[in-house]
């Protein structure tokens, strides 16, 4: 054959294959957006392909609304944009929406910046690469493509969901309370006038330097993906030990004052109620010298002392607490000369926020029903973790778990039914998967055996909220070393002004409970296995001990009532 003409055959045959490859795509592209009844399962198809890439955007698994979309993102928030992806529509990827590339890496200088007071510490690597170098991250198809699998049990969790009274009536995701913490620090411009001149300038100093807090590289005590910043954290935890000194008024009668329960589920008062009063570093007799002010009374015996059974009342509770302030600023200067700015309270009932309402608002006021719908003020008032002790003589009785290799269950959760969410997760995920062991409450045994195996036992524990948004279950699962997934809207998880919670939980927002088990295994084993090591790591600051030791709950507690009086200006 001539090889001219061979040339011009082939050059035909290519043009061809190319012109057909061309109609081909386009045909297909044309269906993938169009309202055709394929388009589905092309998008489908588009996003089941994309999810394969979505590793590390997936594996600290929070899910979050903004604007009535669904954001789906790693740990430190703060590092990435978030990516969204609609709940009210079925297909997938929307016509004209486009993937982005984002790099979730920052190495361990930028994450350090203390101009940024909240900047998350860098996340660990996991293996010589970054576990968080740049991916394809796709604004769309993961959750839509979970909505379509699950259509019935969406549907059925969105009508639960829709129809309970006591929903908030506005959610505040975990990423806007971070913005919101930053913002309420941020805007300091100096801490109000204390006691005296002396103490404000100690204060204000305090704060300079832990603004400029020297960088912290590889602590030996300190995991740096556990905190915030690290670095500040050190630096204002260092103050506190050399300089906080704390007033405790000696006014009001037992039992309401002055009497720690140091058993049950409200037992965190009374700890620290304990261990305040009995302490000699931080105490002081003298007034003039005092950074804070600590009203030493107990919710749970207020409630068991004056509430009037069935009455449903708590008008009374309130007035007796009004009237104490009244006291108080009547007898002694120092409430006045801050308006109660440098005083706090802390108190773990789920009544406290009615019970610390009017001038007590002023309070620096740790609660463990730390919930934005009910007034917790965010970067002022810090989240009390709601511990069960059971045994006064031993707050550490059954404390750890199993490794990970001998947690066979994906998830736990077993409990009362009272609230809307609990009812919601049963009628979801009761008996529906072998490896989610979700119920009711469980048969009793002596020193409820069965419950502590099975959290030590599970790898993920589901902290549900009930009546209230706080639940001890959150602090059982970091005692038995099985991760927890917050299922509460606007629940400040506890000590937030210095813990990183997305680096070693899972927060999954109400309506999306349908979701939770293909959000738990998204997460990938390289990742949990971090995350197990975590939460033994931050075990050691939700601990209580006849004589507190450093950096236990005792210590982390008043650290963040010092830090946030230190940035905090209302």
């Amino acid at each position: 054959m001539d090889l001219g003409l061979f040339r011009f055959l082939c050059q035909a045959e290519t043009r061809r294959l190319v012109s057909l490859l061309g109609v081909t795509i386009t045909i297909l592209l044309v269906l993938q957006f169009s309202e055709l009844p394929n388009s589905e399962f092309f998008s489908s198809l588009t996003a089941k392909i994309k999810s394969f890439t979505m590793d590390t955007p997936l594996v600290n698994s929070t899910i979050e609304t903004h604007n009535g979309n669904v954001n789906l993102y790693a740990s430190n928030s703060s590092s990435i944009s978030p990516q969204t992806s609609s709940l009210d529509e079925v297909a997938s990827l929307e016509k004209g929406k486009r993937v982005e590339t984002v790099d979730v890496f920052r190495n361990h200088s930028s994450q350090e910046n203390q101009s940024s007071l909240l900047a998350p510490q860098p996340m660990v690597p996991l293996s010589n690469t970054s576990f968080f170098d740049s991916k394809v991250y796709p604004k769309d198809g993961i959750l839509s493509s979970l909505q379509r699998s699950n259509a019935t049990t969406v549907k059925d969790a969105s009508a639960i969901w829709k129809n309970s009274k006591r929903r908030p009536s506005k959610v505040v995701s975990i990423s806007e309370m971070n913005l919101i913490l930053q913002h309420n620090h941020d805007s300091s411009q100096g801490a109000k006038p204390a006691s005296s001149s002396a103490v404000n300038a100690e204060i204000l100093n305090a704060k300079s330097e832990i603004e400029n807090a020297p960088i912290v590289m590889n602590d030996s005590r300190l995991y740096s993906p556990l905190y915030r910043n690290v670095s500040m954290f050190k630096r204002s935890y260092e103050l506190m030990e050399k300089m906080l000194k704390v007033f405790i008024y000696q006014d009001g009668d037992k039992p309401i004052f002055h009497e720690p329960l140091l058993e049950g589920i409200y037992a965190s008062e009374g700890w620290f109620m304990k261990s305040m009063e009995g302490n000699k570093q931080f105490t002081t007799r003298d007034p003039e010298k005092a950074h804070l002010f600590y009203i030493p009374f107990s919710s749970r015996l207020l409630q068991l002392t004056l509430y009037v059974r069935n009455s449903h009342k708590r008008s009374n509770l309130i007035e007796y607490m009004k009237n104490y302030v009244d006291v108080i600023a009547g007898k002694y200067p120092f409430w006045n000369r801050t308006n109660g700015t440098d005083h706090f309270v802390v108190a773990c009932h789920d009544w406290a926020p009615a019970e610390t309402r009017g001038r007590m608002l002023n309070c620096i006021r740790a609660l463990c029903n730390a919930d934005t719908e009910v007034g917790f003020e965010i970067g002022k008032d810090v989240s009390l973790p709601e511990t069960y002790v059971r045994s006064d003589e031993n707050p550490l009785k059954n404390i750890g778990g199993n490794p990970p290799s001998q947690r066979p269950i994906l998830a736990f959760f077993a409990g009362g039914l009272h609230g809307y969410v609990r009812p919601m997760l049963l009628n979801l995920w009761e008996n529906k998967e072998p490896d989610m062991k979700i119920s009711g409450p469980l048969p009793h045994v002596r020193g409820n055996k069965n419950y502590i195996e099975l959290m030590k036992s599970s790898r993920f524990c589901i902290c549900a909220r009930g009546h209230e948004v706080n639940s001890p279950r959150v602090v059982e699962a970091i005692f038995h070393e099985c991760v927890p997934v917050i299922i509460s809207d606007n629940f400040i998880p506890p000590l937030f002004e210095v813990l990183n919670w997305e680096s070693f939980a899972v927060f999954i927002k109400e309506k999306h409970i349908a979701y939770l088990r293909d959000v738990l295994v998204s997460i990938s084993e390289e990742r949990y296995l971090e995350m197990h090591k975590r939460v033994k790591m931050v075990q050691e600051h939700f601990l209580w001990h006849h004589e507190p030791v450093k950096y236990d709950l005792f210590h982390m507690l008043l650290h963040s009532i010092w830090y946030n009086r230190v940035f905090y200006t209302s």
